[in-house]
């Protein structure tokens, strides 16, 4: 038993039942972070600390903490309908909240399947894209495209096509085959400290092409790329990149699918990265600020022709054998339509749209600051990357999230960067009180 009582709030937790994801959990059981309590920009954490939250969560909770409207939609819809089966059966929320996301996405974008999660969403854009070619007449378009320090989720098929190898390493053997991955677009010694998308790169996405001669077109159902990924350490694409990555894929008859699971629901200032890259993907995958976070929702948007053609190869019967027990879930749906009510009426796109400038001029500042070696930004995300220190790769890093939090903010650790995505309601005093602290944490640590 921890008895934690260092300030108003007195938390008794048995910690070892709990296996927590993706942390070293000895360490966290030693010196557990536990948060309580959460409000618009903060937490309060076990010991009655306010906590300002630069992460929205996990990349999620775009809209702020505990928003009423999103509660109250939850709470009703608890009361009314705790569940509906998914399969043969539905609800009305669910079909009035696959109408409002297919008037956020990009036209053409007009079918949504849900899931629970971004993992699930991607290994359901990977089904989608297999039937998709069987209903074709091209059975043998089996073979996937990611691309190196791609994060897609932790489903087979999503660390099959990720590219971030501690992820991949322990399920070495066991992967999705016939899988191919491109080259990563981070290059410092060209964009290093770039403002926005950077100016080299682009021709990145050409490793495509040399896939296609050794692999063969008709091989190929998919790529798979986030527009931004993010939990690599926060990637901008190379200005033209995904233009030109659409082109080949248009080239040689494959699917294009954007994970947008960080990046849709406003982070880039828009509702989808699509929208802010100007480039059409033939289906997105979407998590995390559908609901704001409150309940776990994802999705898989799916240009008309893909959704037809599979229905339309069916033979009367079921003819997409997929799906899960809480897809659609009435709590989840009642939540995504207070969540996107939310975003509308509050302009909160727009906002961060127009905080965007003085967010990046924030973060820029810290170039110079002990142990910063580079900075990168694209709408309300910036990673902060840090000079390792010898043979301890990802430690100075990890004590700078331990130093952010001792010090009442909420970073993201990724390798030797230093995440940002805070809420998009944030103003410039929460820009400012997380550069301040960063920066304090910075010249502490060693």
């Amino acid at each position: 038993m921890t008895d934690f009582r260092a300030g108003p709030l007195a938390v008794d937790v048995v910690l070892e039942p709990h296996w927590l994801p993706f942390t070293a959990n000895r360490a966290f059981k030693k010196a557990p972070r536990l948060l309580v309590a959460a409000r618009d920009m903060h937490y309060t954490a076990a010991d009655g600390r306010r906590i300002l939250d630069g992460t929205a969560g996990m990349w999620c909770v775009n809209a702020g903490h505990c928003r009423e409207p999103i509660v109250a939609a939850i709470r009703e819809a608890a009361g009314r309908l705790d569940y509906a089966p998914a399969f043969q059966m539905s609800h009305p929320a669910v079909f009035d909240l696959a109408a409002a996301l297919t008037a956020l996405a990009p036209r053409g974008l007009d079918h949504v399947f849900f899931t629970n999660s971004g993992s699930e969403a991607v290994d359901t854009a990977l089904k989608i894209a297999l039937a998709y070619w069987q209903a074709q007449g091209a059975p043998q378009r089996t073979r996937f495209v990611g691309r190196q320090r791609g994060y897609h989720g932790v489903g087979f098929g999503g660390i099959s096509v990720g590219g971030i190898e501690p992820n991949r390493r322990a399920f070495a053997g066991q992967l999705l085959p016939h899988v191919d991955h491109l080259p990563h677009t981070l290059d410092p010694t060209r964009n290093a400290f770039a403002r926005g998308q950077p100016a080299a790169g682009a021709e990145a996405a050409d490793a495509l092409e040399q896939i296609v001669t050794e692999r063969g077109a008709s091989t190929i159902a998919a790529v798979i790329v986030e527009p931004v990924a993010g939990s690599t350490g926060v990637l901008p694409p190379p200005r033209g990149y995904l233009e030109r990555l659409r082109a080949i894929c248009d080239r040689h008859g494959i699917l294009l699918v954007f994970d947008e699971v960080i990046t849709g629901f406003g982070r880039l200032g828009t509702p989808f990265g699509a929208q802010r890259f100007g480039v059409q993907p033939d289906m997105i995958t979407f998590a995390k600020g559908v609901t704001n976070a409150a309940v776990p929702m994802g999705g898989v948007l799916v240009r008309r022709e893909i959704h037809d053609t599979i229905i339309d190869a069916g033979t009367g019967g079921v003819e997409f054998f997929h799906g899960y027990t809480y897809s659609g879930h009435p709590l989840a749906a009642a939540a995504g339509l207070a969540t996107l009510a939310l975003y509308r009426e509050e302009d909160i796109f727009d906002r961060a749209a127009a905080i965007e400038p003085y967010w990046e001029n924030a973060l820029h500042s810290l170039r110079g600051t002990k142990h910063v070696i580079d900075v990168r930004n694209i709408g309300i995300v910036a990673g902060v990357e840090l000079e390792p220190r010898a043979n301890k790769p990802g430690a100075r890093a990890y004590d700078v999230f331990l130093e952010c939090f001792a010090r009442g903010l909420l970073v993201r650790q990724a390798g030797e960067t230093i995440a940002l995505s805070p809420p998009l309601v944030l103003e410039r005093k929460h820009i400012d009180e997380i550069v301040t602290t960063i920066t304090q944490s910075l010249v502490t640590v060693t």
